[in-house]
């Protein structure tokens, strides 16, 4: 018994630290995502090593210690996705419904064609912009009766499970469709204006995922994200960030955007919102995103219903409030390097990420 114990200590103790190194390879990645269902594990084991351990030598008891300072660990990065933090993005006031924004992101899954479902939630919740992931011709044509209602659009349709089609009320400027990193795999940048009459500009990621069957390395998505971050880096402009960018919001890659660009989180304080995996609710993230710049609070944020993807939808209302935000996560000498060698490691530049017009 007291063997079993050492092992599954070992093993677990080995998984947290994992991550700790900065290797991008997939087999060190993929031990960001379940820091959930570890923490949960972990517990299961320190209280099976108290109970068997009561009777032990002293010496075993370094067992439950090094367990218990690993939960701890990989506790200080899921809180901040729980209720029992402070909130980031303040909740909004009283506000006028010109000042609203509403955004419903969803990876469509390119193989699922249950397009009525989603028509459904669009009917709904009337969000002012659509974002669609994975979506290929067939979803461009299957949603071609929504455009009444919403006239603006970019389409970016492709059969490799990166299409993307951005839909909406408002109207659109300046639209850019770029593949910043890999030449297979589009972004959408555009400015939108509301309906009080402010521009917004919004970068719209779907970058591949380090996977045995994508890339073997993490360095592509990284490379995106951070190019990105850097491009808004300091900017007085409202922004928005949006899509599923194939990784987690505690690691430590999307921590390093939201550190670099500067814009809010704001399902810290208020849950995880787990959106992947549809099918198994033991084995779920939150992979899909949407971070926005201090001149908004936020209204509401929801996990919408399954529409037969292996993603659930996002949807969130964001206020235009400017000056109402006064705290977010900033960036050290380290991190800059980092996010400089994340970069030039992809040979991806600020120059090549567009700036949508604000005029």
């Amino acid at each position: 018994m007291i063997a079993t114990l050492i092992t599954l200590t070992v093993l677990f103790i080995a998984a947290t630290l994992i991550p700790i190194v900065r290797k991008s390879h997939w087999v060190i990645r993929v031990f960001d995502f379940p820091r959930v269902q570890l923490c949960t594990l972990g517990t299961s084991l320190l209280i099976w090593q108290i109970f068997i351990l009561g009777d032990k030598p002293n010496i075993f008891y370094v067992l439950p210690v090094l367990t218990l300072c690993a939960i701890i660990w990989h506790l200080l990065w899921i809180l901040p996705y729980t209720r029992c933090w402070p909130t980031e993005v303040k909740a909004a006031s009283k506000h006028s419904a010109l000042d609203e924004i509403t955004i419903l992101n969803t990876n469509v899954l390119m193989t699922n064609h249950n397009a009525k479902a989603l028509i459904e939630l669009i009917k709904t919740h009337k969000p002012d912009i659509i974002v669609t992931l994975e979506s290929d011709r067939w979803w461009e044509d299957a949603l071609k009766g929504i455009t009444k209602r919403y006239p603006y659009r970019v389409n970016c349709p492709l059969d490799n499970l990166y299409g993307m089609h951005v839909f909406s009320a408002l109207p659109i400027s300046d639209e850019r469709i770029e593949f910043l990193v890999e030449q297979y795999v589009p972004s959408i940048h555009a400015s939108f204006t509301l309906k009080n009459g402010v521009k917004l500009q919004a970068h719209f990621l779907h970058p591949a995922p380090p996977s045995p069957s994508e890339n073997t390395y993490s360095s592509e998505r990284d490379a995106e994200l951070i190019v990105v971050a850097k491009k808004i880096a300091k900017s007085k402009q409202p922004i928005l960030v949006s899509g599923d960018l194939n990784d987690v919001a505690w690691s430590y890659t999307t921590r390093l955007f939201r550190k670099i660009s500067g814009l809010l989180d704001p399902r810290i304080g208020r849950g995880m919102f787990n959106t992947f995996h549809t099918k198994y609710w033991f084995a779920r993230w939150p992979l899909d995103h949407m971070f926005h710049s201090e001149h908004f609070t936020l209204h509401k944020i929801t996990r919408l219903t399954c529409i037969g993807s292996d993603h659930f939808p996002l949807l969130t209302t964001l206020v235009y409030e400017p000056k109402s935000q006064d705290s977010h996560v900033d960036a050290d000498k380290e991190d800059k390097k980092t996010a400089d060698h994340l970069t030039q490691k992809e040979s991806v530049t600020t120059h090549d990420v567009p700036k949508p017009s604000m005029q």
